[in-house]
């Protein structure tokens, strides 16, 4: 290379340095979404050493199961992904969409479930099927003919509640003639919508919207316009008079569909409202912008978010039910940890706290399944509130298994007050209130009623994931912390018992294991305190002092001895009971994606159940 050319392509790079900084001060200029806080994510731990937000339940709405279908509902497709929620008519509807393997491999259908509190569902039904493309289907500009062919579904938005609140269900169906087809590029079939009535059941579906590449000819659904329902024509023409709607479906739609205010194909739109009126919005990459006018037209093309760490997973915002906001996305290059940030104002956003730090098992490899709690979505303005104080998203765990989270507002992070907790004492509804759930359908954490005495119940068949229950307690480096659980069994099943600080790091493990020894962990070995015996009560007390690195442990009554912390900390700050031990799979170098099932990857376990009857704490 001469002088004369290095010195040009210092030159240019130079400029373009020089253009990269402008462009980020023109975003920092911006009255726009930024992170001012410095709590970062730390990859190489899946929950990524957050504190977490204190109260969040998560819980599993559909377990993914092959060779035994009718433990899933009758539904036997492991690719499930894309959940939408909304709230209507005093019940939870969560929409996801469906492959049999894999994404992009069709066929692919959308599934409905409900719920009348969120936590307890309805098995899957069917409400956008299968459909058939026509023999001789082409793209323009991709290689590929179709032949015994069937769509696949993509959609960014699931439902919309118009104005005199009737509810509409939507989906996209999108054409991938090979796997590595892209069946959201604008030249799928079209945009598919029916009405949820009253009574639980649906109505017709139609086509809403087709692509301009279709010949509606070949539609096996008829166009909206043709129903003799005028209200529900109302209802399709209202949704399509939606700026804010429309800028959702701007991926599947045509490249030049008037309806969409921002052509630009960024990903996976949400938005909420500021108390002036101003409508942020926020895509796949925490891309953002402001709106004046409903998103007719936005303040600047959209740009990241100063401070915000997010890649190609989706990002979600609202208004909280306490008046604050929220963002609530996977705060790293990965999809994993699932967290949620807090704003006052709606644009500064100060905090990162956890919501979800699991990664179950996959146990269906498939295209493009990327591991983690992933592809968030709340409930959109104007489809519906639960009432109950709480921010409700959901997302799917691996593009597997779907899941839900529950959030109480406001959203907090600290415990200062000593905890007394015996939950037969408490009143009903209230018992888990500042406890952190993990609760699969096959290992499930709740209040249970036994021998009219009520308990936090972990129960735990499930071979590839666990149950477990956290609590944030008061921070400290001289504390006791006792409590009263009975295992329901003594040959099988384990449950693990951590004291950790605020980030999760662990200093000591008591374990319950299958061999009726209650022990704890001594460095790189297990060391028996006692036996124990199934059902029997067992109070047990701990007094830890991190600056000995040191704790006493009593089991009913009976002193233990003294024993080392297997990890020093500075402080305990929280406490957790878990049907299982560390996971460490995946990691930031585990290869993208996974080809195999795990082996007997629908089978369950023969049930381990654990009774926690009280819980306490004490500071010295």
């Amino acid at each position: 290379m001469s002088d004369n050319n290095r010195m040009q392509k210092r030159i240019f790079h130079i400029v373009l340095v020089a253009c990269a900084a402008l462009l980020q001060n023109a975003v920092f200029a911006q009255d726009t979404v930024r992170y001012t806080g410095s709590t970062l994510s730390n990859v190489d731990y899946h929950h990524g050493q957050l504190n977490m937000a204190i109260g969040v339940h998560n819980i599993q709405a559909f377990r993914a199961n092959r060779e035994y279908p009718e433990l899933a509902g009758g539904h036997n497709w492991t690719y499930n992904h894309a959940p939408m929620l909304a709230y209507w008519n005093k019940t939870f509807y969560l929409e996801f969409l469906s492959n049999p393997v894999g994404e992009h491999i069709p066929p692919g259908k959308t599934l409905m479930m409900t719920s009348k509190d969120g936590y307890h569902w309805s098995a899957p039904e069917t409400i956008f099927p299968e459909y058939k493309v026509p023999d001789g289907f082409r793209k323009k500009d991709y290689p590929g003919v179709a032949k015994d062919l069937y769509a696949v579904m993509h959609q960014r938005i699931g439902f919309y509640t118009t104005k005199n609140k009737r509810l509409l269900a939507l989906a996209y169906y999108g054409v991938a003639l090979d796997a590595k087809d892209d069946p959201n590029d604008g030249n799928g079939i079209g945009r598919v919508v029916r009405e949820v009535y009253t009574n639980g059941k649906y109505g017709p579906i139609y086509f809403i919207r087709n692509n301009a590449s279709w010949d509606k000819f070949k539609s096996a659904f008829p166009f909206y316009t043709s129903s003799k329902d005028k209200g529900f024509v109302a209802a399709c023409n209202e949704l399509l008079g939606q700026p804010l709607m429309m800028q959702q479906w701007v991926e599947e739609a045509d490249r030049n569909d008037p309806l969409i205010p921002l052509k630009r194909p960024i990903k996976a739109f949400s938005f909420y409202h500021l108390t002036d009126g101003r409508v942020v919005g926020l895509w796949k990459n925490a891309l953002t912008s402001v709106s004046k006018d409903n998103g007719k037209t936005w303040v600047f093309n959209p740009l990241r978010a100063p401070g915000f760490v997010n890649s190609n997973a989706k990002i979600w915002g609202q208004k909280m039910p306490d008046g604050r906001y929220a963002t609530v996305y996977n705060p790293s290059e990965f999809r994993w940890p699932l967290a949620v940030s807090t704003s006052d104002d709606g644009l500064n956003f100060k905090d990162l706290l956890l919501v979800n730090g699991e990664i179950t098992t996959m146990r269906y490899g498939g295209n493009f399944k990327s591991y983690g709690p992933q592809y968030v979505r709340g409930i959109q303005e104007g489809d519906g509130d639960p009432g109950d104080g709480n921010m409700w998203v959901t997302y799917s765990m691996n593009k597997e298994d779907i899941w839900l989270a529950s959030i109480p507002t406001p959203v907090i992070a600290e415990v200062r007050e000593p905890i007394n907790e015996v939950f037969a004492e408490m009143k009903a509804g209230t018992e888990l209130r500042y406890w952190n759930l993990f609760s699969p359908l096959w290992a499930s954490a709740q209040i249970e009623n036994h021998a009219g005495k009520k308990a936090l119940v972990l129960r735990d068949r499930d071979r590839f994931d666990y149950a477990k229950a956290e609590r944030v307690i008061p921070a400290g480096k001289h504390l006791a912390v006792e409590f009263t659980i009975i295992p329901a069994q003594s040959d099988k099943g384990q449950l693990h018992i951590e004291f950790t600080d605020a980030k999760g790091q662990a200093a000591v493990r008591l374990v319950f294991d299958a061999d009726s020894l209650l022990k704890t962990k001594a460095g790189y070995r297990y060391s028996g305190i006692s036996k124990y015996e199934k059902d029997k009560q067992y109070t047990i007390k701990l007094e830890l002092n991190t600056a000995s690195r040191s704790y006493d442990v009593t089991v009913n009554g009976e002193k233990k001895g003294t024993k080392i912390f297997f990890a020093p900390v500075a402080e305990i700050a929280r406490v957790t009971f878990r049907t299982g031990g560390v996971r460490r799979f995946p990691d930031a170098d585990t290869a993208t994606d996974q080809n195999f099932d795990q082996k007997d990857a629908g089978a369950a376990d023969p049930e381990a159940v654990y009774r926690i009857e009280s819980f306490k704490t004490q500071s010295f």
